[in-house]
């Protein structure tokens, strides 16, 4: 049933329109397209009424539009999960693609729909790494198994978002590239160097391919977001999830190519991080500018996930100033706590008031390309 059919049904039940007038009204209404959906699913199409954001929250697209959809989402949730421990798992990607064709295709649920995708990208991870750890040609060379494991993704959800125009999909699809880049820029520097493990021998590389890896990856979705400033299309649902992995990417190959460099003088790189989060203080004070310059991106490109990918590193560069500062060890734990947690109140309160005083003080053409101040 159509929601203009249910809304002139619940009219007339209302007493605003007579039963005939609402049956005659129907097929005019259908006639002039009023009330009628977008019939398009491309990137460019704008989202439908009942998807769409209000104005004060044009960031994140619109997952739940009632407790129908969280059901659902339960109900699917729960069965693949018993599929998976009863059946072959070839039973569960048969129920992915089912539950997919009439929840996603047909009904156009949003929830389920992010759910499903996930749901294709666990099945087909457990898949590959299954038969990569089954294989020991591909277990001791972990460039080659890796690229294997990369390989299947990018054809797959090319498929699936073909099919049911998902925009998670689009966006996994994107990162599934550039995971099989990175594969692929390993291996060939494994060759060059005739290196078995590129990471361990040689971090300061990897950290900086991984850093390069991410800023392609801001760069992919910012020309997203800026192709939508407004964020009334699909576009903007990409850019929203290419930033939520971008974000962290981002902060953590920053970081650890920052105190990678430092700390130039030996040990493992994570090994080091750990000491400076916990005990140098300028590896920690590092940490604070790398995320508080990720918040000041977040305000101005108008998406929150720069900030909150940054909340567990600002605590624990919090407690080691705070520590360097002989701070009491029974209080370290309550100060970062509350320090944190004022942070993100004021952030997310004060958000498009401190996004207008960052904003305004770029140039305007900058401005203009840049979602709209509210």
């Amino acid at each position: 049933m159509s929601e203009l059919k249910i809304a002139l049904e619940e009219a007339a039940g209302e007493g605003i329109i007579s039963s005939s007038q609402a049956e005659r009204l129907l097929p005019y209404l259908n006639a002039k397209s009023i009330g009628a959906l977008p019939t398009g699913h491309a990137l460019s199409t704008p989202r439908s009424l009942d998807d769409s954001n209000p104005l004060e929250d044009t960031e994140a697209p619109r997952f739940v539009r009632g407790f129908h959809d969280v059901l659902i989402t339960i109900g699917i949730i729960v069965l693949l999960v018993g599929l998976w421990g009863l059946a072959n798992r070839y039973v569960s990607l048969l129920a992915i693609v089912i539950l997919a064709e009439i929840l996603v295709r047909r009904q156009r649920l949003a929830l389920p729909a992010v759910v499903l995708t996930i749901a294709l990208i666990v099945w087909l991870f457990h898949t590959v790494v299954s038969y990569v750890g089954s294989t020991q040609g591909l277990v001791d060379n972990a460039t080659i198994g890796a690229i294997v494991i990369a390989a299947p993704f990018p054809p797959l959800l090319a498929l699936f978002y073909w099919r049911y125009r998902v925009p998670l999909a689009l966006a996994l699809f994107l990162f599934s590239l550039f995971g099989l880049l990175l594969a692929a820029v390993f291996y060939v520097v494994g060759s060059v160097t005739g290196s078995s493990n590129v990471a361990i021998d040689y971090p300061i590389t990897t950290l900086s391919i991984f850093l390069i890896a991410a800023l392609g990856s801001f760069a992919l979705a910012m020309r997203f977001d800026l192709s939508d400033p407004g964020r009334v299309t699909r576009r903007s649902d990409v850019a929203f999830w290419l930033h939520l992995v971008t974000a962290p990417a981002l902060l953590y190959s920053t970081v650890l190519l920052a105190l990678r460099l430092e700390l130039a003088s030996g040990g493992a790189v994570f090994t080091n991080l750990t000491d400076a989060l916990f005990g140098g203080y300028t590896q920690a004070v590092t940490v604070l500018i790398a995320v508080l310059v990720m918040m000041l991106i977040g305000l101005v490109i108008d998406r929150r996930a720069f900030v909150t990918a940054g909340l567990v590193s600002l605590g624990l560069a919090t407690a080691a100033i705070l520590r360097h500062n002989n701070a009491g060890l029974d209080k370290v734990g309550f100060l970062v706590l509350m320090i944190v947690g004022l942070v993100v109140l004021v952030i997310g309160i004060g958000w498009a008031d401190l996004r207008r005083i960052v904003v305004r003080r770029l140039p305007a053409g900058m401005q203009r390309r840049l979602p709209a101040l509210r």
